[in-house]
């Protein structure tokens, strides 16, 4: 699974990082990216923390095109 952080909503507060360091990096631009590609399995439940911890809920799964 892939997920995507909206960066036009993210104001680096730095949740998902606290959640889920190995999937969530917060940059020199003050905003989260994501660090792989695509989520492992067992990696799934840290991210699904970290999209409800995101005060701006700027984190989501993202859909397949």
């Amino acid at each position: 699974m892939k997920v995507q952080v909206n960066h036009d909503v993210c104001e680096g507060h730095g949740k998902c990082q606290a959640a889920a360091p190995e999937v969530f990096e917060l940059r020199d631009d003050d905003l989260s990216h994501v660090l792989v590609e695509n989520v492992p399995e067992a990696l799934k439940e840290k991210v699904e923390r970290a999209i409800r911890l995101c005060p701006r809920q700027a984190i989501s799964w993202a859909q397949d095109a």
